[in-house]
């Protein structure tokens, strides 16, 4: 008898860890599945023009208007893991840190007043129009408050518009997440324990800052310090990947900003790395991250559309039309909000000083209105309702939590379809055009890097036996290259040329596919083999690279 009950318990445990592992198949079915549909979409929105993450939630909202597919609940504390470290990281990583302390003063007055301001106004609209409670509406303003780094770097990459104002953009995407989660978390706190108070609440907020800051100088620090001593590319690479979830961890167990720790890195990093990483790191790295960025971009967009059943959910027993016209309110009020904070601290200060307007001239206001509109909201705020706590210390339910999470969505909803869709109009209503200065940077350094090269061949050519041909081939290499950027200099507004001619691109766009197609058949001759393909491939996949072909422009 007892040998029968082991066998039965033995198979019991069979079968719990059979189901187990099918509900993981199924799992990774699914995401595998969300793959294959985020690369159609892509693709499709790259053929229709239209900013792909606009198409990959509306994607996500016809999958969950499908039967029978399997529900998706988000794990917030995994969500903001997985997404926000890895998200945010590349993006600071790849920020100018030149452009981003020149533009100091309109982030942080995006990235900090900005929030706080619109925290309080969306509160104040929730309260006054809505009839939220003060504790939650707060909650709810400041979930909503930040617009979202993935969204707005997705869209306004593909559109050619002054350098100064995707500086501002970036930097502001950058920041504003550590001013929103803390805001979010003391208003949080403030529901739970029906308890709030402003200087506690101004002075954690400072602790927690300067925490993160401290934090991040030191991560990267410590990680520049072991890339400087390596040299295995695939080690470094790992160790590039595992760089922002170890500085957001370590900041959040020491109680400080994890997501300002991670953004500190990335920019300490991205401004050391040129002098501590070699070359080969860096090509193996970039194609990596690229395709890191890509996929969680195409995830956490489709899973916001995808959380359309929780908030047919959170509608039940409501008056749809009273919860539709209640959406409405907060998605213009938050369209609103943001366009009179940016006139106001733009014109403001330079109306009310004299002095102030002499060292800062007034801005061209098509500028200003474009920055003004652009404030899609995305994952960030997704995954701030969904922290949301079911029940407050005294133990009844949080209050309103339904409801504030069909406003979150409707306001990232809103706010990507109205905003982002609208860009491309807006852009050539307002008449706002890229200046040209980022093509004219680039070819100006890279003539005096090729005019400092020459001259170093030509001293050691002096000082050195060398043979004659060699330096001779090297040489007229680099006063071609400088020929080139001396003659072929574009017209003034016209940023459409690369830093060749077209026809010199043309011609040598041909040239490289003409050695393409030999060497492939010498591959397939058996003349060589594929190593050697490879080697010679790479070799004029580089040099493609370096042409900014016709037809590759960004739309």
């Amino acid at each position: 008898m007892g040998e029968f009950k082991q066998w039965v318990g033995a198979v019991a445990v069979t079968a719990t860890n059979l189901a187990s592992s099918n509900h993981m198949m199924r799992e990774i079915d699914l995401i595998l599945a969300l793959l294959v549909v985020v690369a159609c979409l892509s693709l499709l929105a790259r053929r229709i023009r239209i900013p792909h993450p606009i198409l990959l939630v509306i994607g996500g909202l016809i999958l969950g208007l499908v039967p029978g597919l399997p529900r998706i609940h988000l794990d917030p504390q995994l969500v903001l893991l997985i997404f926000l470290p890895p998200l945010l990281y590349p993006a600071a990583l790849f920020t100018s840190w030149r452009d981003f302390r020149a533009n100091l003063r309109p982030i942080l007055w995006l990235a900090v007043g900005l929030v706080l301001f619109t925290t309080v106004a969306t509160a104040w609209l929730a309260h006054a129009l809505i009839g939220l409670p003060w504790a939650t509406a707060f909650v709810l303003g400041a979930i909503i408050s930040p617009p979202d780094a993935v969204a707005a770097t997705a869209i306004i990459e593909r559109l050619r518009v002054p350098r100064r104002i995707v500086a501002i953009l970036e930097g502001e995407s950058l920041v504003n997440d550590a001013a929103s989660f803390t805001a979010f978390r003391f208003a949080v706190a403030a529901v739970m324990t029906g308890a709030f108070s402003i200087a506690d609440a101004s002075l954690k907020f400072l602790v927690v800052g300067i925490g993160g800051i401290v934090v991040g100088l030191g991560a990267g620090w410590i990680f520049t310090f072991i890339q400087r001593r390596l040299d295995d590319p695939p080690v470094q690479t790992t160790l590039s990947l595992l760089m922002p979830f170890a500085t957001y961890l370590a900041a959040e167990a020491l109680g400080v900003s994890g997501i300002l720790a991670v953004v500190i890195a990335g920019l300490y990093i991205g401004w050391r790395s040129p002098e501590v990483v070699s070359s080969r790191m860096r090509l193996q790295a970039y194609p990596v991250w690229e395709m890191v960025v890509f996929i969680l971009n195409g995830l956490i967009f489709i899973l916001i559309g995808l959380q359309l059943p929780e908030v047919r959910e959170a509608l039940s027993g409501q008056s749809i039309l009273a919860s539709i016209w209640s959406a409405l309110l907060v998605v213009i009020g938050v369209i609103l909000i943001r366009i009179v904070w940016v006139f106001a601290v733009t014109y403001l200060p330079r109306l009310m000083s004299r002095k102030f307007r002499k060292r800062n001239p007034y801005p061209p206001w098509r500028g200003v209105a474009l920055v003004a509109w652009i404030g899609m909201r995305g994952a960030d705020s997704l995954i701030a309702a969904l922290a949301l706590p079911l029940w407050i210390n005294n133990g009844s339910p949080f209050p309103d939590r339904d409801l504030i999470f069909f406003l979150t969505f409707s306001v990232i909803l809103g706010t990507l379809v109205l905003q982002g869709l609208s860009l491309s109009s807006i852009i050539r209503w307002l008449g706002v055009v890229d200046d040209g200065s980022l093509e004219r940077e680039e070819r100006g350094a890279r003539l005096k890097a090729n005019q400092a090269a020459l001259v170093r061949v030509n001293e050691i050519s002096e000082s050195r036996s060398l043979r004659p041909d060699t330096v001779h081939r090297l040489r007229a290499e680099y006063e071609d290259r400088i020929r080139q950027l001396e003659i072929e200099t574009p017209e003034p507004g016209d940023h459409e040329g690369g830093l060749f001619s077209s026809e010199y691109e043309e011609l040598a766009h041909e040239a490289l596919m003409t050695e393409r197609k030999a060497i492939l058949q010498l591959r397939n001759e058996r003349v060589i083999n594929d190593d050697v393909l490879r080697r010679i491939q790479r070799d004029i996949d580089f040099a493609e690279a370096r042409l900014k072909r016709p037809g590759n422009h960004p739309s």
